[in-house]
């Protein structure tokens, strides 16, 4: 059972693939997740909440130690997230002449942490998880105060738009932040009755995020095929570069080669359904187009993180 369940999970590409074509034909049947509130509460920040409560639920306090353990290579990576992409995202969108509303969108997915779906690539590719899951801890937590500040900062000198950057601070407490931690304390008092929920929680994670690129890409359907000519080679090439520069930047400082591919993946894979949160909730009125680009980034750096996986599980094999 719970090898199926993994295999599952592990087939995340896929699943975004059916679940962005499925949107496509048939838009209504996503539509719903982008305007269901669960009391007061959104329904995608909800899951988006459920998907870090199981990311806590998987880490415990000796986790947390062990950054202190390899510090230097986790601060290499998280600092390429947090420097590396911003300036890609940026750069990309100002060199394709993107709109100022989908701009916004290159910008703030660009300034996300890692998403959970780079611990699945690294697992696929044979790189080293551990790391990657440290990575993923370590951006996670750092982009509560980093993710809206540097949106706000590159949004000051590309768009019109003001970006409270403090109000999507109490955001990333709200889905982020308190998620995780009530997930660790679970996971320390409750751990051993935890297993099963452990191993469905990843297939949950994946539903969410399917099920916000679906609703994006069915509520913003036209607007899609309008700015295809420029959003759909924009945001590939700002994956693809960032892969690239993870890579690169991994081997400036002489890092084991399976280190520089996680490295890649974890810079090059961002949390895109937490950038389509941000989006809808704080931009929605001004730039209604800036979580388009979010749904465009979760499809491809799925496609491009499992051809890597592909291309260097087969490497490592020989």
């Amino acid at each position: 059972m719970i090898a199926v369940l993994r295999g599952i999970t592990n087939l995340f590409w896929l699943w975004t693939i059916l679940g962005t074509l499925w949107a496509w034909v048939l838009p209504e049947h996503f539509a719903w997740f982008l305007k269901v509130n669960v009391g007061n509460v959104r329904l995608i920040d909800l899951g988006l909440g459920v998907i870090m409560l199981g990311m806590g639920i998987t880490l415990t306090t000796q986790d947390f130690a062990k950054v202190f353990a390899i510090p230097w290579q986790v601060a290499i990576g998280v600092v390429a997230q947090f420097v590396i992409m911003p300036f890609v995202g940026w750069s990309v969108a100002t060199l394709f002449g993107m709109s100022d509303e989908l701009k916004l969108g290159v910008i703030l997915v660009s300034c996300c942490p890692g998403g959970t779906a780079s611990n699945v690539v690294c697992y696929l590719a044979r790189a080293n998880v551990a790391l990657s899951v440290l990575m993923t801890m370590t951006s996670t937590m750092l982009a509560v105060g980093l993710t809206p500040y540097l949106t706000k900062v590159y949004a000051a000198v590309s768009v019109p738009f003001h970006v409270d950057a403090l109000a999507m601070v109490w955001s990333m407490i709200s889905i982020v932040l308190l998620p995780v931690v009530m997930g660790v304390v679970l996971n320390r008092y409750f751990g051993k009755h935890l297993r099963m929920v452990k191993e469905v929680s990843p297939i949950v994670s994946v539903l969410v995020i399917v099920l916000i690129v679906g609703a994006i890409v069915g509520v913003k359907k036209a607007e899609i095929v309008e700015h295809a000519a420029t959003l759909l080679p924009a945001i590939f090439v700002v994956h693809a570069v960032g892969f690239g520069l993870g890579y690169l930047w991994a081997k400036l400082f002489k890092i084991s080669e399976n280190n520089c591919r996680t490295i890649s993946i974890e810079v090059g894979m961002q949390n895109s359904g937490l950038g389509a949160s941000l989006a809808t909730e704080h931009f929605a009125a001004v730039a209604p187009l800036a979580p388009v680009p979010c749904a465009i980034s979760a499809f491809y750096h799925c496609i491009i993180g499992s051809f890597l996986a592909s291309l260097w599980r087969r490497k490592k094999r020989r």
